[in-house]
């Protein structure tokens, strides 16, 4: 979403300025869904591991590219909760930027239990409105 700025009032800007970064969230159409198709929930694998990413109902675009219904994917890795709907992902170890437009990555993970879940993010990393994210698939690394 762009406004033009030139066209509002010092008021109007301050306004602006005082929405929550939700308010400026990208939307994502109805029925919006990322996945991931491999590897499968409760799969045993050897590190690294390929996780592939799927998304139904929207496109992937870089990071810094704003078209609607479009978004990047994040790749939580043993994270419990989604983060803040009204900020950037986060970038850390466990939450992995793919703002190229990447769909696969392969990831060193040690032995154990590991969850991996895809949040998909808009142009400016922020989770969609409502957040477009797949189900949290379980992983055993041997």
């Amino acid at each position: 979403m762009t406004f033009p700025l030139r066209n509002l009032s010092a008021s109007a800007l301050l306004a602006l300025a005082s929405l929550p970064l939700a308010a400026l969230a990208s939307p994502a159409p109805d029925g919006a869904s990322a996945y991931i198709i491999s590897p499968a929930n409760g799969e045993t694998v050897t590190s690294p591991v390929k996780v592939r990413f799927g998304l139904a109902g929207m496109g992937v675009a870089p990071a810094g590219v704003e078209q609607a219904h479009t978004g990047h994917h994040h790749l939580l890795i043993d994270v419990e909760e989604l983060p803040a709907p009204d900020q950037p992902i986060p970038a850390d170890d466990h939450h992995r930027h793919f703002g190229g437009g990447q769909t696969e990555v392969t990831v060193d993970l040690p032995p154990g239990q590991h969850t991996l879940q895809l949040l998909l993010g808009d142009h400016q990393h922020i989770p969609h409105s409502p957040p477009v994210a797949s189900e949290v698939v379980t992983v055993t690394v041997e």
